[in-house]
């Protein structure tokens, strides 16, 4: 009973993280125009995320510009967008793949040992989705702050950090601590079905003698 509430809890975690990363990957805020040292404060805003740049102006409006071409963009966010989808895709196959295998659910329930590693798969795959997550964030927010400290970058033309960095940050962490949970939950189930297996091997051997 108490793996099975492991498995949930890790379960609603990674389904949590999952959707945070649908989130940083749609969100334009990637990065922000910065205002730090002698920036003059403009009234207008500039954000930018994996699929368009935005410019936020005082008045409230805010006027948004799609990347047309996928061959002019830098390298990076090439890449960036390739792991967030990646990573989407692969949480949601978790999902699908979590629930046949967890405790509390009716599907696969004549066989423990086969539900149990279908449960390890769905972790794993929640590990794997919220490892690409982390890289991507991570990678984006190094190119942000070399280009921060860059002495050649214009004091104006510089960015930090956006809010849709910290969520993903978050969710990747939410991600890959479900996907553990899951994961570490079966394996302590295998380990005791084996000890009981040993143990229950010299009664039996007795029982025929």
């Amino acid at each position: 009973m108490a793996n099975s509430g492991f498995q949930l809890l890790g379960y609603f975690l990674a389904l949590g993280g999952w959707i945070g990363i649908i989130s940083t990957t749609v969100l334009p805020q990637w990065k922000q125009s910065s205002y730090a040292g002698d920036a003059i404060i403009m009234a207008v805003g500039l954000y930018e995320g994996l699929w368009m740049s935005c410019a936020s102006q005082s008045t409230g409006q805010v006027q948004c510009k799609i990347f047309d071409s996928l061959l002019s963009l830098d390298m990076h966010i090439q890449t960036c967008r390739a792991l967030m989808i990646i990573s989407v895709l692969m949480g949601f196959i978790a999902i699908i793949v979590s629930v046949v295998g967890m405790k509390c659910t009716k599907v696969g329930d004549n066989n423990p040992s086969t539900k149990s590693k279908i449960a390890i798969s769905g972790g794993s795959l929640f590990l794997l989705s919220g490892l690409c997550t982390l890289v991507s964030v991570s990678w984006y927010a190094t190119q942000v702050s070399s280009h921060f400290f860059d002495p050649n970058t214009p004091i104006n033309a510089r960015y930090e950090f956006g809010p849709a960095l910290f969520i993903g940050w978050a969710a990747a962490i939410l991600m890959m601590l479900g996907g553990s949970f899951l994961c570490c939950s079966c394996v302590n189930d295998e380990r005791r079905g084996q000890q009981f297996y040993r143990q229950s091997q010299p009664s039996t051997a007795r029982e025929y003698v």
